[in-house]
Order: C-alpha cells, then structure tokens, then sequence
C-alpha cells in the first residue's frame, strides 16, 4: 500500500470518527483531496487508492491533469475564479467553490448556456473580513443568492468558507456560523442548499462535527507542497 493509500485511510478513519462523534452519518461527507500543485502520477494513485473528488486551484495546471487522469474522477476547482476563466472552468469542473460576485455568476452563466450545461456551484462566504481572502461579505449573502437564483444555467449547492488561520477549537464558530447562515437562507426560501464546503487539513474534524459535507484536505493526503 502506498503512503497516499495509507493517508487516505487515516482520514477517512477521521472524518468517520468526528460525524459520529455529532451523531450524523458519515456518508454524508464527501472528501475532495485537494491537488494543486501534486502530479497526475501521484494523483493516480489517490485514484486507484478509491478517492473520487480532486480539488483544483489553477485552471492551466487543471487542464493538463484532467486530461492525463482521462474520465473517472470528479473535478471541483477550489480557488479565486477570474471573470475571463469561466467558460473554461465550466469545460473542466463539475463543481466550482468560489462564487462569490454577481458579475462571475454572470460569466459563469454565459458559459454554461453556450455548453448546454447546468453548471453546480458555491458562494463563497468571507465570515471573518479578512481583506486577503475572497468571498461575499455575509451580509450581502441573501442578496446574491437571490440574483443567482434568476439564472437558469447556474444551480447553487450550498455555501463554502475559508476561515482565518487558527487552531481547530478557534476556527469552530466560523464553521458554526457558515451552517447557521446556510440554515437561515434555507428558511428565507433560498434553499435547498445541501452542500457545506469547509475545513481543510489542519481541522477537517471540527468542520465535520460543525456540518461540513465537503472537507478539502490536501497536505493530510499528499504531503507538504
């Protein structure tokens, strides 16, 4: 078995442990090893290992992987998305996490339309103000939500977030906060919204037990970049 094969097990042991801990069924969460930056051979073997979902940053890198891995696995681009990348990230991905301005849906929706395609996605929620991540501010949240919801080749899934780079146990209330404001937005009927995109390497297990149904985890799975 390979190292990637033996992480791989380690943190799906985890994200077991930490739903149940919560009381919710662990196959209610989905594990998107993130692989910007890792090769395709490495990848494979995460592939061959049973991992379905890889998590991408960069659209040129993603190109080239996607297409040396060829039809099999699942493709979700995690990173800031350019206006003038959509129609590529609509080609490639099949969920894209960082929706997070009205002029991108847009962009995302020409797209998508020229593709006969509905394309999945995110908004991405900046809880913390921080100035260096992106995200919609949560208070314009509903707001955009409801100007994507008008657009028919765009179906949003769920919220994503990248909190501020703290220990797990201080990083919980953003993860708290992204399901309380998903919840919010469900009762405002601006649901469903299924999907929580939250927590990555360092404190997977809290987003979990906070209701993440995507966790990207990265340096878990294939080492330090």
């Amino acid at each position: 078995m390979s190292q990637i094969a033996r992480n791989l097990g380690e943190v799906g042991k985890r994200i077991d442990a930490a739903a149940r801990l919560a009381h919710r069924d662990p196959a209610a969460v989905k594990l998107v090893a993130v692989s910007k930056t890792v090769d395709a051979g490495r990848i494979k073997e995460a592939w061959d290992a049973g991992q379905q979902i890889f998590g991408e940053n960069y659209l040129q890198e993603s190109r080239e992987k996607i297409a040396a891995l060829g039809p099999g696995p699942i493709w979700h681009f995690i990173g800031h998305l350019q206006t003038n990348k959509a129609k590529a990230a609509v080609e490639l991905f099949h969920l894209i996490h960082s929706v997070d301005r009205i002029h991108l849906a847009q962009a995302l929706e020409k797209a998508a339309a020229g593709q006969q395609k509905v394309q999945e996605i995110l908004l991405q929620v900046n809880l913390a103000g921080e100035e260096s991540k992106s995200g919609v501010a949560p208070e314009a949240a509903a707001e955009l939500l409801r100007e994507i919801r008008r657009l028919p080749h765009l179906q949003v899934m769920g919220l994503m977030t990248m909190p501020p780079f703290l220990p797990p146990e201080a990083v919980r209330p953003y993860f708290r906060a992204l399901r309380e404001m998903r919840d919010r937005l469900v009762h405002l009927d601006l649901g469903p919204l299924p999907e929580l995109s939250m927590g990555m390497s360092g404190d997977y297990e809290v987003a979990v037990e906070e209701g993440a149904t995507l966790v990207r985890v990265g340096t878990a799975i294939f080492g330090e970049r």
